[in-house]
């Protein structure tokens, strides 16, 4: 028996028992994937249907790239594109799998590939992935441990990810003070995601070499460690075009937002490393940003990493920190919780001339929901982040075409998703616990599928009032 479809005036407690306590299947659920016929192509498909003029669906003029994820997520992620996104709108996706079994097939190439359309068609959206550890390589037999494909991807784009919390008035703030939405601006070049690291076996010395290749300078040759035993080791880079870049993008969204700005890193420690991006930052700034941010009595700051981590936490928000790659990966994850849930973030990279942008889910593959779905079991898992991978790069399609009805389009999905949450108490088990705490129960939370559902129902009445006026 399936549940009934649910309404926003129909939502009985008998509807919300049946929906709350019938574990409905998604698909693929006792398969590892539930993967779309063109999944295990190398390249690209296009998935988009010829038009008729019966077609009563929002027309796209131009592609996006559409990249497949992994385990939870993937399950997920179709079911929001089948059911919140072609059904209503006409758009060429070029798909590429970029689950962690097809990336092994193609040797990893399909990434490449995947970084290169988003550079040919200026707009891509990302199912969260797996970078593999020792485990995975075995669960999976791959051939190796392939690098991040976020890492890859955002290495041929160049670019910075800004990351920004979901605000939901219903779910309780981890960090009550936080009254204004805190920007995170990642650098999402090099640094560890591109490192070369190596496990020293016994006795010996490290040493880090700089060879110049037009000859001019000499060759330079530093000891890292002299080791005495077994050990490891780490080399990290990056380049000043990129950082040069990075201060760009991250002063352009802090003016877009009229948003004070915070660069943070630990140049007292890293005194070339780190003190080349202060010094890069307050040189952009000064030549370029300074007379727009008075105008708009907005500020720039240079602050330690540590010094801005406790002001983060004592602040009210309403800010933009610009972090190094590491860095903003663990403060965006801070971020997010602090203002309700790991599950209620936005992720977006875009390039400093504002052309090309890519959005993903800001968070991993559930796993441990995975599992429970592939035994068949009832499964809650926050569905918003995913949805918003789609809105959010959907937008800035709308933008770079012109289309103002697809942005309009964007903009009523996200704000179904708010709605279910904040009006209907419509939401998933990690928002209900945010909300109840040991005092939830069954009837506070509603099953991944269920939660999907009854955004969908509420989407289809929203543009069908819409489409009456």
């Amino acid at each position: 028996m399936q549940a009934p479809r649910l309404g926003r005036t129909a939502f009985s407690s008998a509807a919300r028992a049946s929906l709350l306590l019938q574990p409905r299947a998604l698909a693929g659920s006792h398969s590892r994937y539930a993967a779309p016929p063109c999944a295990r192509n190398l390249g690209a498909m296009s998935t988009r249907q010829a038009s008729s003029s019966s077609d009563q669906r929002i027309q796209v003029a131009n592609p996006v790239v559409e990249m497949d994820g992994d385990e939870m997520t993937r399950i997920i992620w179709h079911k929001i594109k089948d059911e919140l996104i072609l059904p209503y709108i006409n758009v060429d996706l070029k798909y590429y799998d970029l689950g962690i079994e097809h990336r092994d097939q193609t040797d990893d190439k399909v990434t490449t590939e995947a970084a290169e359309a988003i550079i040919k068609y200026g707009v891509g959206v990302k199912c969260a992935t797996i970078t593999p550890d020792e485990a995975r390589v075995e669960e999976f037999h791959l051939k190796k441990m392939w690098k991040s494909p976020n890492g890859t991807i955002r290495n041929i784009l160049g670019g910075t990810v800004f990351r920004e919390p979901i605000v939901m008035e219903k779910v309780p703030k981890s960090v009550p003070g936080w009254i204004k939405p805190i920007v995170v601006g990642r650098h999402a070049h090099a640094d560890q995601y591109r490192s070369t690291d190596i496990k020293a076996p016994g006795p010996g010395k490290l040493e880090l070499v700089f060879t110049p290749s037009d000859g001019k300078g000499e060759k330079q040759t530093l000891e890292v460690y002299d080791f005495k035993g077994p050990g490891m080791g780490l080399a990290m880079y990056n380049t000043v075009q990129s950082v040069e870049d990075f201060a760009h993008a991250s002063f352009k969204m802090a003016i877009s937002k009229k948003i004070p700005m915070y660069l943070s890193t630990k140049n007292t420690i890293l005194k070339g490393y780190d003190g080349m991006w202060k010094d890069t930052f307050q040189r952009i700034y000064d030549e370029t940003y300074a007379s727009e941010f008075k105008k708009l009595d907005i500020w720039y700051e240079h602050r330690l990493i540590d010094d801005m981590v406790a002001q983060m936490i004592k602040s009210s928000g309403g800010f933009l920190m610009a972090l190094k790659n590491y860095d903003g990966d663990v403060q965006s994850d801070i971020v997010a919780q602090g203002f309700g849930s790991l599950g209620l973030m936005t992720s977006e990279l875009i390039t400093p001339d504002g052309k090309i942008m890519e959005s993903e889910a800001a968070h991993g593959t559930v796993t441990r929901h995975f599992r429970e779905h592939q035994k068949g079991n009832e499964t809650s898992t926050n569905s918003i982040a995913s949805i918003y991978a789609w809105t959010r790069g959907l937008a800035f399609r709308a933008k770079l075409d012109d289309n103002e009805k697809l942005l309009k389009f964007a903009q009523d999905l996200e704000a179904c998703c708010i709605e279910a949450v904040d009006k209907d108490a419509v939401m998933t088990k990690d928002l209900a616990l945010a909300i109840h705490g040991k005092n939830m129960k069954r009837e506070h939370y509603v099953t991944t599928e269920g939660f999907l559902d009854f955004v969908r129902d509420k989407l289809r009445k929203k543009i069908s009032a819409y489409a009456k006026l």
